[in-house]
């Protein structure tokens, strides 16, 4: 998939595949961490004939504009880059389509931008925000299998990053990931991108910015007297959830309570798959995306 450098009116810099017909309806796709918009290569494959599809490397990863402050990667920065590319590229309206920490801005591009420039919605293994943050505090599942984010969080392991790039993090943090699952050219285009250092810490700058709260396992499993949710509208365009039950980041109890939050609401179970359900199980993920599509 060729890329084309895109410039934004904050003077961001993305990388950006677009393929398909110019005046066709717009599927934004956004990857999550620690991919590229090659997340979405049997997606874009599929619907590039009836579909413009754009998919950006997003800010801090591979050869887009890689800033290294942490404040640069706060959620209001990160969905409003997702404005911008669909104002540069005279895009009025779209269907935002996001996996992993690209769902979580696609979650908040959705809210903010729902009836007015965001026509549908489609998420892949990525929590609602007012769902996730509750489950940290009281589910001990998720809070373990979130421990990494500590981790990645913690500066003491800036100097393992910048001997080995974000590779070494990743052995000693996660438990999630499964080699074996994706194609090995793939990974190894991967371990590549991993050793640009700018670009692993702008990566983990994501988790660093982000106002989550991931408690120890040692803290007490109830929802602090002192914790305020987020105040977040009701989403109310059509919203396609797609969830791999095998997914060891993120159970699917991450599903509960989402039609009270999401209204009209598709929520496609995919069993026997991992984290990474767009390339792990492509078709699955397709027909669920065609049959959304196409109502």
């Amino acid at each position: 998939m060729e890329q084309k450098r895109v410039e934004l009116a904050n003077g961001i810099h993305l990388d950006v595949v677009d393929e398909g017909p110019v005046d066709a309806p717009v599927l934004i796709f956004l990857h999550g961490f620690p991919e590229s918009h090659r997340t979405w290569r049997h997606q874009i494959a599929h619907f590039k004939d009836w579909f413009r599809c754009i998919a950006p490397d997003q800010r801090g990863y591979r050869g887009s504009s890689k800033p290294q402050d942490v404040d640069a990667y706060t959620p209001d920065k990160l969905i409003g880059d997702i404005f911008l590319l669909a104002d540069a590229l005279s895009i009025p309206k779209f269907t935002i389509v996001g996996h992993d920490w690209g769902g979580a801005i696609a979650w908040g591009v959705a809210l903010g931008g729902q009836h007015m420039r965001v026509e549908r919605a489609v998420i892949a293994n990525a929590p609602h925000p007012a769902i996730f943050q509750t489950l940290l505090y009281t589910n001990p599942v998720q809070r373990e299998a979130s421990q990494y984010i500590r981790g990645f969080r913690d500066p003491a392991n800036d100097p393992l990053v910048k001997d080995q790039g974000l590779t070494g993090l990743m052995l000693q943090e996660v438990k999630w990931d499964r080699p074996s699952a994706m194609e090995p050219e793939e990974r190894a285009a991967l371990l590549r991108d991993w050793q640009n250092r700018d670009a692993a810490f702008g990566m983990l700058n994501y988790y660093r910015a982000s106002p989550m709260t991931v408690p120890t396992m040692d803290e007490p499993f109830e929802v602090p007297a002192d914790y305020t949710p987020p105040q977040l509208p009701k989403l109310t365009i059509p919203t396609l959830v797609i969830w791999a039950l095998d997914d060891l980041a993120l159970p699917p109890e991450n599903l509960q309570g989402l039609e009270d939050l999401v209204e009209p609401l598709t929520i496609e179970r995919v069993p026997d798959c991992g984290h990474f359900v767009p390339w792990e199980a492509p078709e699955k993920v397709n027909s669920a995306m065609e049959a959304f599509l196409a109502s």
